[in-house]
């Protein structure tokens, strides 16, 4: 499965020590260069330890996009990271886009791109039994990584899985 990922999936999920459930998920997952400037990886900011390490390991790895004037176009609605990833998943016709913003879900459904967020990855980590419980690992994002979510959907998303 072919998957691209914008900052904030993999961001959050490394601050609370979950990045590898996207290894665990996808195998590998490709970003590109924007999203690499917004991780900082340069600085020792909660998780990018882990995401040095996923791009050491190589399953985490930067990709050129190719096609600039889409990126021009699109970043007249988004940021550069959520303009260069919706690019480069269009570029390598991606089977995923991890994405959580709500305007870049919509940019990329509109292209035919399948966006997944957090909670969509928790989802299967929990049907895969990778973790015990999404309502735990959503307290610690909201805790720890400044994750936003509704009360209301995450109310919604635990009634779904049965854990509310």
């Amino acid at each position: 499965m072919l998957v691209v990922s914008n900052t904030s999936p993999i961001m959050n999920l490394a601050v609370v020590d979950l990045l590898n459930l996207l290894r665990q998920q996808f195998c590998e997952v490709f970003v590109p260069a924007a999203v690499i400037e917004e991780l900082r990886l340069d600085t020792d900011y909660p998780g990018t330890d882990k995401i040095r390490q996923a791009i050491s390991e190589g399953w985490l790895h930067q990709e050129v996009v190719e096609n600039q004037q889409i990126i021009l176009a699109l970043k007249r609605e988004l940021d550069d990271g959520e303009a260069e990833a919706i690019a480069l998943a269009l570029q390598l016709k991606a089977d995923l886009i991890l994405m959580d913003e709500r305007d870049g879900r919509s940019v990329a459904k509109s292209m035919g791109l399948n966006p997944i967020g957090i909670l969509g990855v928790l989802v299967r980590a929990k049907q895969a039994g990778t973790i015990q419980s999404v309502k735990e690992v959503l307290n610690k994002l909201r805790n720890e990584a400044g994750f936003y979510i509704t009360d209301g959907l995450m109310q919604n998303i635990l009634s779904e899985i049965g854990e509310s």
